[in-house]
């Protein structure tokens, strides 16, 4: 790509050995290996969402991503997984480049990753959180704003960019809201050295989201998003549809839904009844939720699936960020991440004042 500003040339470049400094986030049930390889392939770095996933299909969705690029791609994972250390283990042993991460790692967790040279990336929500994580040794965070999709913190992005890039030394990359080259810019101004995206790139000709799943994110507008912990205990944002409406009132008739979606999740994920009981009081005791609340969290990863894969967007949840308001079209991720560092050194170029 010809009239790429050199400022697009952060240390995400190298530390990922990309040409761009553009994330495509692992979301859950949309971030598979055709959409990775797209993004990976294009100059920016892919995320293989491996959380809704079998371990055996984890392992399939990475060779299909090799067939269709040689370029640096990454997984997200999903600490609290039962067998996360049997991933982590395959995933060193074949040579992944970068392991982003779906929850706060743990220390000994990144220390394995970057003992045997893997790029480790968690998402973070808050500058406490930052500090914490790039004490324990990651390479670079993603900080996202509360105009994320999916769960999210309560800090708006033009505020938290800011506090992250000053609080700590390692590349931070911004998420939240951004969609194109303006928010890349905007990024650079506020210190992060990169951005990472969902929204964008769950609306592109790549994705496997159903058609009229994406029509229905065409038809919001940036005021239809809603943060609510209705869906499973913890913040998250999504389109403000009738169902999310009626879990937001309906409470006592949530708990039998979502006992029913935690035991679907079960056959589908191959988790053993003994793997999802020490799962519940793992989340129970780390994130301080009640046992309604812990029943309730099946209900993320099930609903997303009947929208996203099953086309039942009445019936499922829709994550997303602010950003969907302003995204009109579905366009080749190719299309897509030219047109941000396009746009981007069009931006840049123009606020570089001669010098006499």
């Amino acid at each position: 790509m010809s009239s790429v500003h050199p400022r697009l040339k952060t240390r995400i470049c190298e530390l990922f050995g990309v040409d761009y400094p553009i994330v495509q986030t692992g979301m859950g049930w949309v971030s598979s290996s055709k959409l990775t390889a797209a993004t990976s392939a294009s100059g920016g770095i892919g995320f293989l969402a491996t959380a809704t996933q079998t371990f055996p299909e984890m392992k399939q969705s990475v060779a299909e991503i090799r067939e269709l690029t040689g370029n640096p791609f990454g997984i997200n994972v999903r600490t609290d997984s039962p067998d996360i250390n049997e991933r982590l283990d395959w995933a060193i042993k074949v040579g992944i480049k970068v392991v982003s991460f779906a929850q706060a790692p743990r220390p000994e967790m990144v220390k394995k990753l970057k003992d045997s040279g893997v790029v480790t990336i968690p998402t973070i929500a808050a500058r406490r959180h930052a500090e914490k994580v790039a004490e324990w040794g990651v390479d670079a965070v993603i900080a996202q704003g509360s105009e994320g999709g999916g769960h999210t913190g309560e800090v708006p992005t033009a505020v938290l960019i800011p506090q992250v890039t000053e609080a700590i030394d390692i590349p931070v990359l911004a998420a939240g809201g951004i969609t194109n080259g303006k928010g890349l810019v905007a990024s650079l101004a506020w210190g992060a050295e990169g951005i990472a995206m969902g929204t964008r790139f769950l609306l592109s000709e790549e994705s496997d989201v159903p058609a009229s799943v994406k029509q229905a994110y065409f038809d919001a507008v940036v005021t239809d998003t809603i943060r609510t912990r209705s869906i499973d205990g913890v913040p998250q944002r999504v389109i403000n549809t009738k169902l999310i409406r009626d879990l937001e009132t309906a409470k006592l008739s949530r708990l039998p839904r979502a006992v029913r979606n935690a035991l679907k999740f079960r056959r589908l994920t191959q988790t053993t009844f003994s793997d999802l009981a020490r799962e519940a009081f793992a989340m129970k005791k780390n994130q301080e939720l009640t046992w309604a609340q812990v029943a309730l969290a099946a209900n993320a990863p099930m609903l997303t699936k009947a929208t996203m894969v099953e086309g039942n967007h009445d019936i499922g949840i829709m994550p997303t960020g602010v950003g969907l308001g302003v995204i009109e079209s579905a366009p080749p991720v190719a299309e897509i991440v030219r047109s941000i560092i396009l746009e981007a050194s069009d931006i840049l170029n123009g606020l570089t004042c001669p010098v006499d």
